[in-house]
């Protein structure tokens, strides 16, 4: 059959064919259009709201513990952003602080794969004339403060502002193996058993 020679009324099939609901051919599917002309169809039924946007006072936080020995910074550290924003919700709101809290342990144990951790360089300045200055990561690691290594790739991983410092404030990252949030009741979260990829032997 010709294209060109189709009736313009003619009637798709499949989205409301069950219910006899009439959705004209070539048009955008419109949910509010859909609800007024079928209005017959939905007596009863509350409307559906399409966006949620959550509230502050309506957030629920959880707090997970993750041992990092052994796991890929890189992943590692996309995982607890993504955690720490709230994208794993359904109810994530973009302007809104509505991720967990997150316990990590071990953080001087943390995978740095390839040559990485003598090439790549974190590059900082005193604020004095001529005062850059600059350390390989596997010297951050060694040094007296290892969990800033963490600590720095979740927060290049989070867009910058006030919601990144409020966010940030929930991450609490530790070199050794104990940590002193008990009292939180921690969930274990296994990042290792969610790819054979994000831990390294």
């Amino acid at each position: 059959m010709n294209l060109a020679h189709r009736p313009k009324d003619r009637v798709r099939r499949g989205v409301g064919q069950s219910c006899g609901m009439m959705i004209p051919h070539a048009q955008p599917l419109d949910a509010a259009r859909l609800w007024r002309d079928n209005a017959r169809l939905f007596k009863g039924t509350p409307m559906l709201k399409t966006t949620l946007s959550l509230k502050p006072a309506e957030v629920k936080k959880d707090w997970l513990l993750i041992d990092a020995e052994g796991v890929v910074l890189g992943r590692l550290a996309a995982i607890i952003a993504n955690r720490l924003r709230g994208k794993h919700k359904a109810t994530f709101t973009p302007h809104v602080d509505c991720g967990d809290n997150i316990i990590v342990i071990n953080a001087a144990k943390v995978k740095i794969t390839g040559n990485k951790a003598d090439q790549s360089v974190f590059y900082y300045h005193t604020g004095y004339p001529g005062g850059i200055k600059g350390r390989t990561q596997g010297q951050r690691l060694a040094s007296a403060h290892p969990e800033r290594v963490l600590e720095k790739a979740v927060e290049r991983m989070i867009t910058r502002g006030p919601l990144q410092r409020k966010q940030m404030k929930h991450l609490h990252v530790y070199g050794g193996p104990e940590h002193p949030h008990a009292g939180q009741q921690p969930t274990p979260f296994d990042v290792a058993a969610l790819n054979p990829k994000n831990k390294r032997g």
